[in-house]
């Protein structure tokens, strides 16, 4: 059963609707954010705090199972798809690249 990792760099809004597009794919059971172990070292007295840079979108991974790999071409697809749509940005990762 192919599992992939999905990083979304953009809005809560934008991972939501990736998210809610995975639910409503056929042979999809399993969908869940997973958090985010990177500790983000933010410190607000540092000379570049509240640059615009700081504020940009998040960063959002998903973890879903598909049971086949034609089903996980499909989950690839319909997400470049709607990450266009949305202007997001969105990488792949599959089991074995890890």
């Amino acid at each position: 059963m192919p599992q992939l990792r999905i990083r979304i760099t953009g809005t809560e809004d934008d991972a939501r609707a990736i998210g809610n597009l995975l639910s409503s794919l056929e042979g999809i059971e399993h969908v869940e954010e997973v958090a985010d172990l990177m500790p983000h070292m933010d410190d607000s007295d540092s000379s570049s705090a509240g640059l615009p840079d700081d504020a940009g979108p998040g960063t959002h991974e998903l973890e879903i199972d598909a049971p086949n790999a034609s089903t996980a071409n499909k989950v690839r697809e319909a997400v470049e798809a709607l990450a266009f749509d949305l202007d997001v940005l969105v990488e792949f990762e599959t089991e074995e690249e890890r």
